[in-house]
């Protein structure tokens, strides 16, 4: 292992962390974090694998190690949460954990006894609240975010058309696999030496491919829909944020988020960032002549979205809480929250960009994150590729560039363009996610 130790290796898979599809800006915090998690052997491993989910036999062809000996390695970094192996393609196939949703949540959700969470919680507490990781991700031009907030189904108005991605129930009743585990962030917070709320541990929920990648690593435990159907039950009576992953087709989990744990609405809370969360499609509209002043819906609104005035004279009636609509996220808390039925949630003018599947969704976040040239030239190890991603890298960097592509009417034509090109690459089980 000599040879390991003759470079910068955690540097180089900070850098590698920084290059996936979710950004992870490097400083000495973050240092600290992957050398507590990665051996120097399975940094080495990392370091050298593809960007983008590929075979053993792929793999080992790139880093040299024989199939046998990097199975082992690599099976070893699934059950930490450090790789994410799925079945695609009719084969296992094998990527880089992205920070998030990754390292972090998975970190926190092991329950095989092999991490020190006293140690690794307040790391991570650190390298969040220092801000850059928020700053890389969710700048004022983004619009593809990882999580997307899902309306309470409880909160629509009767006459609102709702599609079948955008219920909560419906997302359960059509995974294949179901799995519940920790809920990261209330984990971290436990560990990290602060006061935590009461809501259960046991939250997170997975679905699909993700939840039968946790559930073989013990990360969580299959549930029945039936079982899932109380969790969202107990989160709609708790006034719980609902936040899935950003897709119409195939999601992958749901979050049940609190403003004093919730990673995800530190974004908003503590970095004033509102592209953190990807709003729902729809806005609380209010009854003016329902409404009695309360306020009840401000106290209940997570992201602080909507805004109680000053206090009035006892006895006088208070007036509404006004609605900051470039922070509210569409969840439907204030409508569930309201003694009066004053609220309810009806459509938001503007069209959200919801991208249709996590392919597409990762192109999106890399284009905007200034990566996608490692989903294009995937092997680490070719001086070419390596070339050929600063020459492509700084050109899809240019602003100009990056906003023609994200618009809405080159944004299909690109997407079909790189769906065509990753299937012409022998790369089209990628499509499966």
């Amino acid at each position: 292992m000599g040879h390991l130790a003759a470079k910068d290796l955690y540097g180089e898979l900070g850098r590698k962390a920084d290059g996936l599809h979710v950004r992870a800006p490097g400083n000495e915090t973050f240092l600290q974090i992957l050398k507590e998690l990665y051996s120097a052997e399975e940094a080495d491993v990392v370091v050298k694998m593809p960007y983008v989910f590929s075979s053993l036999e792929r793999i080992s062809a790139l880093t040299g190690i024989e199939k046998g000996s990097l199975e082992r390695i690599l099976d070893g970094l699934s059950l930490k949460g450090l790789v994410i192996d799925f079945d695609l393609g009719g084969g296992r196939k094998y990527m880089p954990s992205p920070l998030v949703i990754g390292i972090f949540e998975f970190t926190m959700m092991r329950t095989d006894g092999g991490v020190d969470f006293d140690r690794v919680a307040p790391l991570f507490r650190t390298y969040m609240d220092e801000g850059a990781f928020y700053r890389a991700n969710f700048g004022a031009e983004t619009r593809v975010s990882f999580a997307r907030a899902l309306p309470h189904e409880e909160a629509l108005a009767e006459h609102v058309e709702v599609l079948d991605y955008e219920k909560a129930a419906n997302l359960v009743d059509e995974a294949g696999t179901i799995g519940v585990g920790l809920c990261s962030c209330r984990h971290k917070k436990e560990h990290a030496g602060e006061e935590r709320c009461d809501v259960p541990l046991e939250t997170c929920t997975v679905l699909g491919k993700a939840a039968r990648y946790l559930i073989k690593n013990r990360m969580a435990r299959e549930i029945p829909k039936a079982e899932m159907h109380d969790v969202l039950a107990r989160s709609r009576e708790r006034g719980l944020v609902l936040a899935a992953d950003n897709v119409q087709k195939r999601p992958m989990f749901i979050c049940h988020c609190c403003a004093c744990c919730c990673g995800i609405l530190d974004g908003l809370n503590k970095h004033g960032l509102p592209t953190t969360l990807v709003t729902s499609s729809f806005l609380p509209k209010r009854d003016a002549d329902k409404c009695i002043g309360c306020s009840k819906c401000a106290k209940a609104c997570h992201v602080h979205a909507m805004r109680a005035p000053p206090a009035p004279d006892p006895g006088v009636r208070g007036a509404a809480p006004a609605l900051d609509e470039s922070f509210c996220i569409g969840c439907g808390v204030c409508v569930l929250k309201c003694p009066a039925g004053a609220l309810e949630l009806v459509r938001r003018p503007q069209q959200v960009l919801h991208p249709a599947t996590t392919f597409e969704r990762v192109i999106l976040q890399c284009l905007e994150g200034g990566t996608l040239q490692n989903q294009i030239f995937d092997n680490p190890e070719s001086l070419t590729q390596d070339a050929m991603r600063g020459l492509i890298g700084g050109f899809l960097r240019l602003p100009a560039v990056k906003k023609a592509l994200m618009s809405d009417l080159l944004r299909s034509t690109f997407l079909r363009t790189m769906a065509a090109g990753v299937s012409f690459l022998g790369k089209g089980y990628l499509h499966e996610l």
